[in-house]
């Protein structure tokens, strides 16, 4: 940002080395025009500081060789002013330790660097000198050399994007009730003495009992019928398909008199993955041996041969394992109505959480209104029920809050922690300037939430290049704030299309503010107020919408 000086600043400015007052009006009159340029011209926050680059063109016999002159960059904003460096220079004769300048004229460079605070989006710097000659001063009015301050980088979230879980917590609970028919070797017949077992009894009882719930509606019936794996394959093909119409006349009787949907039948034939799991969960000798037999043949034949051959094992087998799979499976499911948020609260109140089971309670903390009552709820689940899901959101709640600290010690205690969970460890992280665990936090998660966690560390570090390399493939605020501050402003509001939210229609209203789009901007600008009143004051200071007089 170049500005020629004035005739009353160069006045100021200009040293000579007479101690005649008219004369050295007269030398300023003579000394030519001095320029002054600041990079960038409208300065910019990046990684919490302000800089700028000021160079001076100081002409031939300007600076007197006997003068000193300090000069003081300040940066003005609203609410107070910051200083900088206190910048000291000396003619050709003077004997100090300032920096020379001579008269035969050259260029001055200097890097200047201020700290962010609040209020500097609104601000300008200039240049407050002073010259001593003879010990005298004489002061220079103020000099604007550049307005700012560009912070779009504030756009990114820097507090980090995390989710809370789903509490798990169902409207329709999907549940079987099961009966089961065992038979003799080789029958299909059904003993009376099956329908006294516990399972039947306990069957016909539940039918009964459901079809008067108003909860619960019965949906179907299912008869599976099996044979355990002995003799040949098309035997037991043939006699399953009995016992399958068997044990439909067995739920018929059973059912008799109740109102239910019809029943489906169903014959499986030989149970070989039955029979895998009777053995796994069984404390049969040499068992390791069976399921390597039924691991290394696929043929049922050639598996019952081999099993057969291990002589005292098969007897085992016989006796153990081969009665509990000729049998046939009466399987009812149903639908019970979970219940609302009301039926749910006035349940807790009138009788207590005793016999709530973990999704009630988690889903109790998710419709409460109450920071407290949620915490209270989280850490009952946590006590009852071990609940890693708990300790997660009541995690998230303490982010929200600003506990960050505490936030972090419920997620190291997770168990086997996923994706939610280390990106939200990478927040932690980000949150106390751990840039090194959050990157490698966020990596591991490779969730869309870590992806826009990683652009926000990148803007928050300065390094906009990487952010929107970073970017690629990525949608959000966090990924169009990328793009804006490296000038891909198309790229911007690509990563921009379907999101909602006020932030992303600020988002947009810079882009069009950028691209010279007046009245999209003030139109994208009064919906993003609109649904987020607290982003007027961030819009009356920001630099970016200066030229639409909002």
């Amino acid at each position: 940002m170049k500005r020629i000086l004035s005739f009353a600043a160069l006045c100021a400015l200009l040293l000579v080395g007479t101690s005649c007052a008219k004369s050295r009006i007269e030398q300023m009159q003579m000394a030519k025009d001095v320029t002054i340029s600041c990079t960038p011209e409208v300065l910019e926050i990046i990684a919490g500081k302000i800089d700028a680059t000021v160079s001076v063109v100081v002409p031939k016999g300007y600076f007197h060789p006997q003068a000193t002159m300090d000069v003081l960059p300040v940066l003005v904003y609203q609410g107070g002013e910051q200083p900088g460096r206190l910048l000291q220079y000396q003619g050709d004769k003077v004997k100090d330790n300032y920096k020379p300048v001579s008269s035969k004229g050259e260029t001055v460079t200097e890097r200047l660097s201020f700290k962010y605070v609040p209020g500097c989006e609104k601000s300008h710097l200039e240049l407050r000198a002073t010259v001593r000659y003879k010990d005298q001063e004489y002061p220079v009015d103020p000099i604007k050399v550049a307005d700012g301050c560009i912070a779009t980088y504030q756009l990114a979230n820097p507090d980090g994007i995390y989710v809370y879980k789903p509490d798990g917590y169902q409207p329709i609970l999907y549940r079987t009730t099961e009966g089961r028919i065992l038979y003799d070797v080789g029958s299909d017949k059904v003993n009376q003495d099956q329908f006294e077992t516990n399972s039947m009894v306990n069957y016909k009882n539940s039918l009964e009992y459901l079809q008067t719930d108003e909860r619960t509606t019965i949906k179907d019936t299912k008869i599976v019928a099996y044979t355990s794996p002995e003799g040949g394959k098309d035997y037991n093909e043939s006699l399953s398909d009995k016992r399958a119409g068997t044990a439909q006349k067995a739920w018929d009787k059973v059912a008799g008199g109740l109102e239910l949907n019809g029943v489906e039948t169903e014959s499986m034939g030989q149970d070989w993955e039955g029979f895998r799991e009777a053995v796994a969960k069984s404390n049969i000798q040499d068992k390791d041996l069976i399921l390597r037999v039924l691991s290394m043949y696929s043929d049922p034949a050639v598996r019952e041969s081999e099993i057969r051959n291990l002589s005292q094992i098969y007897e085992e087998i016989n006796k153990r394992v081969f009665p509990e799979l000729r049998r046939a499976r009466l399987v009812t499911s149903t639908e019970w109505r979970n219940y609302d948020d009301a039926e749910l609260v006035e349940r807790a109140e009138k009788n207590g959480l005793d016999r709530f089971d973990e999704p009630s309670i988690l889903h109790l903390a998710t419709i409460s209104e109450s920071a407290e009552s949620k915490e209270s709820l989280y850490k009952l689940a946590i006590e009852r029920f071990n609940s890693d899901l708990a300790r997660y959101n009541l995690a998230m709640l303490y982010l929200d809050q600003g506990r960050t600290s505490l936030g972090g010690a419920y997620l190291s205690k997770i168990k086997e922690p996923d994706a939610d969970a280390l990106n939200a460890t990478g927040v932690v992280a980000m949150r106390n300037g751990d840039w090194q665990a959050a990157d490698m936090c966020f990596w591991k998660a490779g969730n869309a939430e870590a992806a826009q966690n990683r652009i926000a560390m990148d803007i928050l570090r300065g390094d906009y290049a990487l952010a929107a390399k970073d970017a690629e493939g990525v949608k959000g605020v966090n990924a169009a704030t990328a793009y804006i501050l490296s000038g891909s402003l198309d790229k911007a509001s690509a990563a921009l299309e379907g999101v909602d939210g006020a932030r992303a229609d600020y988002a947009r209203a810079v882009i069009a503010a950028r691209q010279g789009k007046s009245d999209e901007a003030r139109r994208l600008l009064a919906a993003a107020i609109t649904a987020d009143p607290a982003l007027k004051k961030q819009a009356d200071s920001d630099i970016e919408f200066a030229a639409l007089a909002i």
